[in-house]
């Protein structure tokens, strides 16, 4: 037999890639947890059983050749077909197996998304997630992530994107703070007071929507802190350091208790939208479209959010 007859033409398929989708062999290496030099042999074994260049490499830089993109463009059909037979075949019950990687927000996935989580890791037996916490955009090649849930995140329209739900907003203080300042009766008075900006969302200026006669106001805010954590928010006003705009479900307890006051209650800034971000593939495994259907729904039924508004 001869040598080439032995080797994973899949696992070829799917390093080959993995390197042309990352950026370099290294890259590569570390996404499959691998050596380079285990990833080098196997770009090395699929050039030579196709008797192509596939990749023109220097020092500094790395390309496809006219063969590697024609190469890289059907490699990725073949392995998404050999996934979606996989999942035909032997998880004919719709069993997800695997592991799913998937990243969402620090506030959002301790606590709201936890139970979930929870639930549909003890639905699911053969499954396996990798939950990380990161409040910055994801890159879906270099970080190696299946999908992520996104707050309040634009939408790129390069991934797909469902929207699940939104999550209100509110404006608070602490009566510490409001104690030093002439009374809130307007938005103008906002700009008198100091402010704990949460930098993903506003920093210099505020936007907010009058919920009966839909009046809006641009309100310019002086931010004594300035960051990028919903919790560090919340605590740094509960430390009478500044107003702040936080997600509603995070001060309940504390609005109830009179440790925060909300101010303005009529004026509202926009609900954050939520959204579960996922790269293009003409096949999605089983795992992250149980995943989807789960978040679809569970998220508005979660304690402090609602239904997206219908445009």
């Amino acid at each position: 037999m001869k040598r080439n007859e032995r080797i994973d033409r899949v696992e070829l398929m799917r390093t080959f890639i993995r390197i042309v989708e990352s950026g370099s062999l290294s890259a590569a290496a570390r996404q499959l947890q691998t050596t380079q030099a285990t990833v080098s042999r196997r770009l090395q074994s699929l050039e030579e059983m196709l008797g192509a260049r596939l990749l023109q490499r220097s020092t500094h830089a790395m390309k496809l050749t006219d063969d590697g993109e024609r190469c890289y463009q059907h490699a990725r059909q073949v392995v998404e077909s050999w996934l979606a037979l996989e999942d035909a075949l032997q998880f004919s019950d719709d069993q997800p197996v695997g592991t799913l990687r998937v990243r969402a927000p620090h506030a959002f996935g301790q606590q709201q998304l936890l139970m979930p989580l929870v639930g549909f890791l003890a639905r699911y037996p053969q499954l396996s997630v990798e939950w990380m916490l990161h409040d910055k955009a994801v890159d879906f090649i270099s970080d190696n992530i299946d999908c992520a849930i996104r707050v309040g995140a634009d939408v790129d329209p390069a991934t797909v994107s469902v929207l699940l739900a939104e999550v209100p907003r509110c404006i608070v203080a602490s009566p510490e703070l409001l104690a030093r300042y002439p009374a809130v009766e307007s938005p103008d008075s906002l700009s008198a007071l100091p402010w704990i900006a949460i930098s993903t969302f506003y920093q210099h200026e505020v936007a907010l929507r009058h919920t009966e006669n839909d009046q809006t106001r641009n309100v310019a805010v002086a931010a004594r802190l300035s960051t990028d954590s919903l919790y560090v928010a919340k605590n740094a006003a509960l430390a009478h350091v500044g107003v702040a705009i936080v997600s509603s479900w995070t001060v309940e307890a504390e609005l109830a208790s009179g440790e925060l006051i909300e101010l303005l209650p009529q004026w509202q800034a926009a609900p954050l939208p939520v959204h579960l971000v996922y790269p293009w593939a003409r096949y999605y495994p089983t795992r992250l479209r149980k995943f989807l259907d789960l978040m679809r729904e569970v998220m508005p039924q979660i304690a402090g959010m609602q239904q997206p508004k219908k445009e």
